[in-house]
């Protein structure tokens, strides 16, 4: 598992006096209310910025970061991700996970048979749909409800899913 996890990535500036417009890869936004710290990756490094203020706008979030105060300090942090220590974040419900957890899992039909690994999951609205290859990149793509994805097991990288008629 990953040591951090991203949040979001950094898309613009806003403002002058040196805050970033932040597109969010989460499921509940207001969870940036309760960050006092974040991680800013650039180029595979990693610096630990304090959060000064949060603010929202139009399905983005806006943060201001210590020590970037003007437009040009900010402009340098565009398109670098957002990343918070796993650690440092609250137990997550059961039933639920992080993306990247699930990227990677073995995907079986309940009747045994290998379907192929998850290789994106994203989301239609009504739920999340996993997108899973087999080894010649043929793609499924399964809603994550309750009635087509049985079982996660995170220690064995397997998932076992009922494969509803239509879906295959």
């Amino acid at each position: 598992m990953q040591d951090f996890l991203e949040i979001g990535q950094i898309v613009n500036t806003f403002g002058i006096k040196g805050m970033v417009k932040v597109k969010p890869f989460t499921d509940d936004i207001r969870r940036f209310d309760n960050l006092k710290k974040v991680y800013v990756e650039t180029n595979k490094v990693k610096k630990q910025y304090e959060i000064e203020e949060v603010k929202y706008h139009k399905e983005m979030v806006l943060i201001k970061l210590k020590g970037i105060d003007n437009v040009e300090e900010a402009e340098k942090l565009r398109n670098s991700y957002l990343k918070v220590n796993r650690q440092d974040e609250p137990e997550l419900e059961e039933g639920t996970y992080y993306i990247v957890d699930l990227i990677g899992l073995e995907v079986y039909s309940d009747e045994g048979k290998l379907l192929g690994k998850v290789d994106d999951i994203y989301n239609n609205g009504s739920s999340d749909i996993y997108v899973v290859k087999d080894e010649i990149g043929k793609q499924i793509l399964l809603p994550a409800i309750s009635e087509v994805i049985k079982q996660i097991n995170l220690n064995e990288k397997k998932i076992v899913v009922h494969v509803m008629k239509g879906l295959i």
